[in-house]
């Protein structure tokens, strides 16, 4: 990264408000070394250190991209949930935001039955099928277990395997996703503020994870790091010689 564009990414940063922590009570020590200072009681972030992790969790999105890996993005805080949604959907990602349903990844599985379930009536309704064989009292109850399964796992629905990648809007918030992460091995990129602690962040990207313009600002950059690297993905060839074998 030039001097030029680091200077007008931190700028962009400043302006988005996402030097702001948290007052110095929450402050975690892990978080210390990325501090400019403290003013009337709040954290300030040197968004120099920010602009660093930033380029580097950047590297991470494009390298995941040339490989076409599956990016999960995670962030249930009502504030920013859209805004997460938003940029999963922009790269075709799956995403959680309404609420982290344990073992999503740790029982991946059993998961998939709920998903597959949701898929099911999903296709029903939109054939008829429902109306055909159905009560109109007994398509109530079915349509409450719809929309509790699309609320829960709809923005999974496409995800057919656990991700590669996990993307987070403050971790300490959705610390459930970020261990089940860490158990499985799969790398976390998080944007965390001043509270957080950052030993269980592989990549993370120091700065305020609750304002609407420092989260749409940082996922954009994210996002955006993520296409250059698709654009340059290429699929694997299938071995058709073996798909004839196997058919």
């Amino acid at each position: 990264m030039s001097a030029d564009t680091q200077q007008n990414l931190i700028e962009r940063l400043f302006s988005a408000g996402a030097h702001f922590g948290f007052g110095k009570s929450r402050r975690h020590p892990t978080v210390t070394p990325y501090l400019f200072g403290t003013k009337q009681g709040t954290d300030i972030f040197d968004l120099e250190k920010t602009s660093v992790l930033l380029s580097e969790a950047e590297q991470v999105l494009e390298d995941a991209g040339k490989k076409g890996s599956t990016v999960l993005f995670v962030g249930t805080k009502v504030e920013i949930s859209g805004i997460v949604k938003a940029a999963a959907e922009k790269i075709d990602m799956p995403f959680m935001t309404n609420r982290w349903i344990g073992g999503t990844l740790t029982n991946f599985s059993e998961i998939k039955k709920r998903v597959a379930r949701l898929t099911e009536l999903k296709a029903q309704g939109e054939s008829g099928e429902l109306e055909r064989k159905y009560t109109k009292k007994e398509r109530v109850v079915i349509g409450r277990e719809l929309d509790k399964l699309a609320f829960n796992f709809g923005g999974i629905e496409q995800m057919e395997r656990i991700p590669q990648l996990m993307v987070v809007i403050d971790p300490r918030h959705d610390f459930i996703a970020v261990n089940e992460a860490r158990e499985l091995g799969i790398p976390v990129v998080a944007v965390s503020s001043s509270d957080v602690d950052l030993g269980k962040i592989d990549y993370p990207i120091v700065a305020n994870d609750a304002l609407r313009g420092s989260v749409t600002l940082l996922l954009g950059c994210l996002t955006g790091a993520y296409e250059k690297g698709k654009a340059e993905f290429v699929p694997p060839v299938r071995n058709t010689t073996e798909v004839k074998r196997r058919a």
